[in-house]
C-alpha cells in the first residue's frame, strides 16, 4: 500500500505542527511527531503529504447543481453561493467534492489569501504537498449518527449527513445545540453523539456530557491518548476529503521529465520522416524532369511527323492513337468488333432496319442502311452513342420509295 505523511497546520504560522505516516488503510506507519514544520520534511521520502489546514479559516457547505463538468462547476459555484457568502467572491477560492446520495455538492469556500499562505509556508519549509484538507474532514461522516472531535478550542462536528462545521471557544452542548438535533424531537429519528477527545477533555466537559446524556439517545466518548492527529489521518488517508489544491492551485503536470526517456526515440522518428519526405520530393523532381524531357522528345518527332500541327501536346496517348487510326493500324484495344455488337443491339430494337453495306477505315466504321422512316435512324444513332465509347452521326438520308435509305459513320468517343 501506498504510504502518506499527514501534516496537520497550527492555527497561526508560529505554532508547532504535527506529522504521521499512515498507509491507505489508515493504518500508523509511524508514532506522532510535533516540531517545526521544516522537520517533517525528514519523513517525507517517497511518502504523498497530505496537509490539514485549520477547519476555522475553511467553509464547509452544499450546494445542488446540475453540472458534471469540474471546470464547469468550478466558474458556476461563486455565483450559487454569492448569497451565502460575506465576502467577494473573487476573493475567495471554490473547491468541490463529491456529491451525496440526494445529489447535494459539497463544496469548500476558503479565501485566496489564507490558500496563498499556507502554500507559501510549506515551500519555505520545503513541503510540496500533493493533497490540502481542512482538518475537520477527518472527522469520519456515519449515516445516522452525530460525530464531533474536540480539538484544542475548538470542536469539529457533522451530522452524518449534510451539515459539517467547526467552532472555536464554545461547549459540545452549543454545537449539538447550533446543529439543530436538540430541537428533533418529533421525528422519531434516532438520535446518537460519537465523541472523540482526549482525556483532560472529558473530564473538563463531564457536565456537557451528562446534559447530552439526558437529551440524546446515547453518548459515546473515546478516548485519543496520542492526540487528535491519528484519528484524523485515518479518515484523509483513506481519500476522504475536499482537496483544495484544485483549479489555479492544482498540481500542474509537467510534461519534460515525462518526455526526456523518449527524446532518442523521437529524434529517431523524426529523422527517418524527414529522410523519408526528402526522398520523395527527391523522387518527384527527378521523375517530373523525365516526364519533361520525354515530353519534348515525343513533341520533336510528331513535329517531324506533321510539321503542319502546331496545337500544344498534352495527351502523346491520344495523339499515337490518332496516327494508328490514320494509318489503318488497329488500336490495342480493338474498334471494329465492339462497334458491330454495339450496332447490332441497336438494330434489335428497331425492327424494319436493314443493313446495306459496311466498311471501315482508319478507326471509322461507315454503315449504310434502310429504314421505315427517319425516327427510326434517329434512334439507331442513340442507342450507338449512349454505349459512351462510340459516337454514331448521320452523315446523309434520301427518300427511296416508302423507304430511306441512309449512311452513319460510327467512332470511338473523343477521336
Amino acid at each position: 500500500m501506498a504510504d502518506h505523511l499527514v501534516i496537520r497546520l497550527g492555527s497561526n504560522p508560529e505554532q508547532a505542527a504535527h506529522w504521521i505516516a499512515v498507509d491507505e488503510s489508515g493504518s500508523r506507519r509511524s508514532p506522532p511527531t510535533t516540531g517545526p514544520l521544516a522537520e517533517a520534511t525528514n519523513d517525507v521520502g517517497d511518502r504523498s503529504v497530505i496537509v490539514l489546514v485549520p477547519a476555522s479559516s475553511v467553509l464547509t457547505t452544499t450546494v445542488n447543481l446540475p453540472i458534471k463538468s469540474r471546470a464547469r462547476l468550478r466558474s458556476a459555484l461563486p455565483f450559487a453561493l454569492e448569497e451565502q457568502l460575506a465576502e467577494d467572491v473573487e476573493n475567495l477560492h471554490f473547491a468541490p467534492g463529491e456529491r451525496d446520495d440526494d445529489g447535494n455538492l459539497h463544496v469548500a469556500v476558503v479565501g485566496h489569501a489564507q490558500m496563498q499562505e499556507w502554500l507559501d509556508l510549506l515551500a519555505e519549509a520545503g513541503i510540496k504537498p500533493d493533497r490540502l484538507i481542512p482538518e475537520n474532514h477527518g472527522l469520519a461522516k456515519i449515516p445516522g449518527t452525530m460525530s464531533m472531535l474536540v480539538a484544542e478550542d475548538q470542536v469539529m462536528f457533522n451530522d452524518g449527513a449534510i451539515n459539517e462545521f467547526a467552532m472555536q471557544e464554545v461547549q459540545p452542548s452549543d454545537v449539538v445545540a447550533v446543529s439543530g438535533a436538540l430541537d428533533d424531537t418529533e421525528s422519531g429519528n434516532a438520535r446518537h453523539l460519537l465523541v472523540y477527545c482526549e482525556p483532560g477533555d472529558e473530564a473538563r466537559f463531564e457536565h456537557d456530557w451528562n446534559v447530552l446524556r439526558q437529551e440524546l439517545d446515547s453518548v459515546d466518548i473515546n478516548l485519543l491518548p496520542d492526540g487528535v492527529l491519528p484519528r484524523l489521518a485515518v479518515t484523509v488517508g483513506a481519500k476522504r476529503g475536499i482537496n483544495l489544491l484544485q483549479g489555479d492551485y492544482g498540481t500542474k503536470v509537467e510534461y519534460g521529465p515525462l518526455l526526456r526517456p523518449w527524446r532518442t526515440a523521437a529524434l529517431l522518428l523524426v529523422g527517418l520522416f524527414v529522410v523519408g519526405f526528402t526522398t520523395k520530393v527527391v523522387d518527384y523532381y527527378r521523375l517530373s524532369a523525365e516526364q519533361a524531357a520525354l515530353q519534348e522528345q515525343f513533341t520533336q518527332t510528331y513535329r517531324e511527323i506533321r510539321p503542319d500541327d502546331t496545337s500544344e501536346i498534352t495527351n502523346p496517348a491520344r495523339y499515337i492513337d490518332t496516327l494508328r487510326r490514320n494509318l489503318g493500324t488497329p488500336v490495342s484495344s480493338g474498334v471494329f468488333l465492339p462497334s458491330l455488337q454495339q450496332l447490332s443491339e441497336a438494330l434489335q430494337e428497331n425492327d424494319g432496319a436493314e443493313i446495306e453495306a459496311i466498311s471501315y477505315r482508319a478507326g471509322i466504321i461507315d454503315v449504310r442502311l434502310t429504314a421505315p422512316d427517319v425516327a427510326t435512324l434517329d434512334s439507331i444513332q442513340k442507342l450507338v452513342s449512349t454505349s459512351g465509347r462510340f459516337t454514331a452521326s448521320i452523315q446523309s438520308t434520301d427518300q427511296v420509295g416508302d423507304k430511306v435509305s441512309s449512311r452513319i459513320q460510327i467512332r470511338e468517343s473523343g477521336v
